[in-house]
This record gives structure tokens, C-alpha cells and sequence, in this order.
């Protein structure tokens, strides 16, 4: 066994969540997104902790120190009639890139998709970002370039909901 510390992946628990809102943050910098970052540590709490959580998140550690975090849950195919796994985020921080802690959320997370029996596993990536697009296809992912995503913010949920 070489000296070098071993890299932990664990599920997140509920005093993760400040570490997480700090993840997300970081990611945001990355991303050119701080301004959209609205989470609290509350808000955390009460959605991935909470009595229903709505997602799952994962921790990347060397000797207690952690070092990225994936954030999934769970959608459906009714093409396939299963579940599948849709990973939010993905980071790790600056100086422990290139050491395959990325590499490793994400089999971690293939494991729990094989576990869970998903069909598939998918998320997306900025058009800009060549490192993590690189990443993705070095792993044997394929873009879904047939589908286009659509989004409502909340102002356009809300307005949706009040239409007739």
C-alpha cells in the first residue's frame, strides 16, 4: 500500500450542507454563474435532508479533507419504463483536478444507478466548458444533440400556473 492517502467517497449527511452551499459556490465562480446562486444552507437542509429529500449528494474526501461533491437524483423513462439517474452537479476543487476524484463521483454514481436499475444516466454541460466535455467523452458519453432542453424559471411557473 502506497503512502498516499486513499480518496473516500460518502454519502452526504445533514452537516454537509454548509461544505456543499461552499461547493456550489465554487462551482458557480467556475461556471461564471455566482449571481445565480440563491441556495441557502437551509435550503439544503430542508431538500436533501428533509423528511421527502428531492435530491442526493455525495462527498469526495482525502483524510477527512473534502475535495468535490456530486449532486444527483432520480427521473423516469417511460420509453424504458425505469428510472433513471440525472446528476446536477459534479465538482472538484482547483488544486485536486487530474487525480480522478471526478472519475471516481462518477462511477460511484454508476454503481448506484446499476443498484437502482436506471436506464440511463445523463447531465448536462456548458458549451464553453472543453475540459469537462473532454472528461465526459473520455469516459464513453455521447452529447444527446437529437434533444434540445427547455426551461421555466419561477416566474414562468407561476405564470404557466395561472393560465387557464
Amino acid at each position: 500500500m502506497s503512502g498516499q492517502p486513499q480518496i473516500e467517497i460518502r454519502p452526504a449527511t445533514p452537516e454537509d450542507a454548509a461544505q456543499i452551499l461552499a461547493f456550489i459556490r465554487e462551482l458557480a465562480e467556475y461556471e461564471q454563474l455566482a449571481h445565480a446562486v440563491v441556495a441557502t444552507e437551509a435550503d439544503l437542509h430542508s431538500t436533501l435532508f428533509g423528511p421527502q429529500p428531492y435530491a442526493h449528494a455525495l462527498i469526495a474526501c482525502e483524510a477527512g479533507v473534502p475535495l468535490g461533491f456530486a449532486v444527483y437524483f432520480y427521473n423516469y423513462s417511460t420509453f424504458a419504463g425505469r428510472p433513471g439517474l440525472y446528476l446536477e452537479d459534479l465538482y472538484v476543487r482547483q488544486a485536486a483536478r487530474g487525480r480522478g476524484i471526478g472519475r471516481r463521483l462518477l462511477a460511484h454514481l454508476a454503481q448506484i444507478a446499476l443498484e437502482r436499475g436506471c436506464a440511463r444516466m445523463e447531465w448536462a454541460v456548458l458549451d464553453w466548458n472543453e475540459p469537462a466535455i473532454r472528461f465526459y467523452v473520455s469516459l464513453g458519453a455521447a452529447p444527446n444533440e437529437e434533444w434540445t432542453t427547455y426551461r421555466l424559471s419561477r416566474a414562468g411557473i407561476a405564470a404557466l400556473a395561472r393560465s387557464p
